[in-house]
């Protein structure tokens, strides 16, 4: 794909843009979403977990699947400061220190090392490119400790883009299921006139789609298994007192499942 390419696929209005993006996340990546609950359904249920990883604005795919209102315990989110600090920008803990490290060989190994991996677990990784080195790091480690991958990433954009690690690889080369968020290379998508690039990234949308359907579609297995997960919920749907005792039941069934990390 050449850059005449992807600017054709450029929008000039945003909505249109997210419409085909979740379009084709329907159309085209259903098969590979449901794949996905199966692993992470023989994790949780074999009292494991699903650990979660991303870098940069990724990060927000970590943060959407747990916890939050309409979440629930089975996951493990794995989110380093130090690669996803964003709002200061410039000065300590600065944008030009997250990309530097996200560039680091070997320092999602040192990240992983942090804690330990049960034998039922799994994994999602969130990354747009798929090439950074410390992505690849992540996966290069769950390939080498058995434990299944789910990649989540812009396939078109991970295919024209170059590997930065020493192996080559990229990340969806690496997994056992690859979705893809559907967004285009470079993730921006609308052009507007007068403005030399494009401006309103995509992937956003789409890893929170995927998220979301893997939530409910994970949350409908468990219950027809008998064994409803215990869901933050919002006092609009159960009022505040039962909200309280869901959010305080869902954080013990958390704090059960990752303590031997």
């Amino acid at each position: 794909m050449d850059n005449l390419t992807v600017k054709s696929q450029l929008e000039t209005d945003y909505i249109s843009g997210v419409k085909k993006i979740i379009e084709k996340i329907e159309t085209t990546q259903m098969e590979a979403i449901d794949r996905a609950v199966e692993i992470c359904v023989g994790s949780i249920m074999n009292d494991c977990v699903v650990h979660l990883f991303g870098s940069g604005h990724s990060r927000m795919a970590v943060e959407e699947m747990y916890p939050r209102y309409g979440s629930f315990p089975g996951f493990h989110p794995i989110v380093e400061l130090s690669l996803t600090n964003h709002h200061n920008v410039v000065g300590n803990n600065g944008q030009r220190q997250a990309i530097f490290l996200e560039n680091v060989e070997g320092f999602g190994k040192v990240i992983l090392s942090n804690y330990h991996f049960g034998k039922m677990d799994s994994m999602i990784v969130f990354s747009h490119s798929g090439t950074g080195k410390v992505v690849v790091d992540v996966a290069l480690e769950m390939k080498e400790k058995g434990i299944p991958l789910i990649a989540v990433t812009s396939m078109a954009h991970s295919e024209m883009a170059s590997s930065k690690h020493s192996s080559g690889y990229k990340l969806y080369e690496l997994a056992d299921v690859v979705i893809d968020n559907c967004a285009i290379p470079g993730d921006a998508m609308v052009k507007l006139d007068g403005l030399e690039t494009p401006v309103g990234p995509g992937s956003t949308i789409g890893n929170t789609v995927i998220v979301n359907a893997l939530k409910c579609k994970i949350a409908q297995r468990l219950t027809d298994e008998g064994k409803p997960p215990k869901v933050i919920t919002s006092s609009v749907f159960v009022g505040e007192k039962e909200s309280k005792r869901l959010f305080e039941e869902s954080y013990e069934e958390y704090w059960s499942t990752t303590r031997y990390l």
